[in-house]
């Protein structure tokens, strides 16, 4: 199974690119961590690499999460909330809940990240590269990951709940929640066929 992960992840990579490069309304840029923190690209390249080494679903899980993240509100690191006292957010929505996997990477990512440049690298930068280094170390081709994306300072479990497409959706309510965040049929095909395997 795991010599299926390389060509899968080839497919969805143009998906991927335009899905997640329009979904942010702040002016991104490849260069923009370029002086306030320029080892960010090495520190996340290599935790993924380690994460993937112990356990090669790691990448798959870790492109789902940023799949996730984007599908609600734009990628903006929602999904990486905990609870508070003020909202309830996406780790257990039914989507997510006991599925999601990878939050101990981009915990440990930050970390290191932080040492290195407090203050500076957003959550929701950090799952990007994660998820683009997931790509490549599994064999797929890299891309360019347009960065400055703010981090969420909510979320919203329901939020969650209505905008991830369900797996037991009909194939027309499907196409439709594709489609409304600029996706066709063939972007779903291949996306949920990722899905499964995030989730074997």
């Amino acid at each position: 199974m795991a010599s299926s992960f390389p060509s899968m992840f080839v497919v969805i990579l143009s998906l991927l690119l335009v899905f997640f490069s329009g979904s942010s309304r702040a002016q991104l840029s490849t260069t923009y961590y370029s002086k306030t923190c320029p080892n960010v690209l090495t520190k996340v390249k290599s935790a993924v690499q380690s994460a993937i080494s112990k356990e090669k679903r790691a990448g798959a899980a870790l492109l789902r999460l940023h799949f996730h993240d984007c599908f609600v509100n734009g990628c903006d690191g929602s999904v990486l909330l905990d609870d508070t006292s003020s909202f309830t957010g996406e780790k257990n929505a039914n989507p997510n809940k006991n599925s999601a996997r990878g939050f101990d990477v981009v915990d440990d990512i930050k970390t290191e990240v932080e040492k290195a440049c407090p203050g500076v690298v957003s959550c929701a930068d950090i799952l990007a590269i994660a998820a683009r280094d997931s790509v490549t170390i599994l064999g797929g081709r890299s891309w360019n990951v347009k960065l400055g994306r703010r981090d969420a300072t909510t979320a919203s479990q329901s939020a969650a709940n209505n905008g991830i497409p369900q797996p037991t959706s009909s194939l027309s309510t499907l196409i439709s929640d594709f489609s409304n965040v600029g996706l066709s049929t063939k972007d779903m095909i291949a996306l949920s066929g990722m899905h499964l395997s995030a989730l074997k």
